[in-house]
């Protein structure tokens, strides 16, 4: 038994010691649900966006998720897994179901929560204050928008002009996960 646990743990060990975790690979189909969920978020429109101009409000996107490129792959998979979290979450507090047509916003539950899956085995246990910052930016982010919903009492404006900018998060996050497959087939996934 000591044996067998001593041999898991260098496994882990050596998995994450590579730069990668036990599982990782961040496939052609984990991006094409990421393309997915984006066309999802442009079905769900309701209402003309230039109708909500007075709503408007820049959210303060980190500028890690607009430029990832000098991201480290932890990084990158710890920055795209809190924005998908903090997104599925968003879209499943109770209000969000009024503003939505509920087939589409089944459709983006479950794109979201795939994506989730897929990046659980890459998220590294220990990825440094820089990663951890980053997350906490994420988080900051999302309770801005929350905080923004909460003011303008879930208006339909309120859900439109959050909807475009979730569209534009997500487009940088899926812009980022292909940056990562590409990484990881000429680099060879560990």
């Amino acid at each position: 038994m000591a044996f067998m646990l001593s041999l898991l743990t260098a496994l882990v060990v050596f998995s994450y010691s590579s730069g990668g975790s036990l599982g990782c690979d961040l496939s052609q189909n984990h991006v094409h649900i990421s393309r997915k969920n984006l066309v999802l978020l442009h079905q769900m429109r309701r209402i003309s966006p230039s109708f909500c101009l007075k709503d408007r409000k820049d959210f303060g996107l980190p500028q890690e998720m607009v430029d990832g490129s000098h991201l480290q792959k932890a990084q990158a998979i710890s920055v795209l897994h809190e924005m998908l979290q903090q997104t599925f979450l968003l879209f499943h507090i109770k209000r969000s179901s009024a503003a939505w047509d509920s087939i589409l916003l089944d459709k983006l539950h479950s794109g979201l929560h795939q994506q989730l899956e897929d990046l659980d085995p890459c998220l590294v246990q220990e990825m440094g204050e820089q990663a951890s910052a980053l997350g906490m930016a994420m988080k900051k982010y999302f309770q801005g928008i929350h905080l923004y919903l909460k003011e303008k009492k879930y208006s339909d404006c309120a859900w439109e002009i959050v909807r475009v900018e979730i569209m534009r998060a997500l487009s940088f996050s899926t812009n980022l996960q292909e940056r990562l497959r590409i990484m990881d087939e000429h680099l060879g996934s560990p």
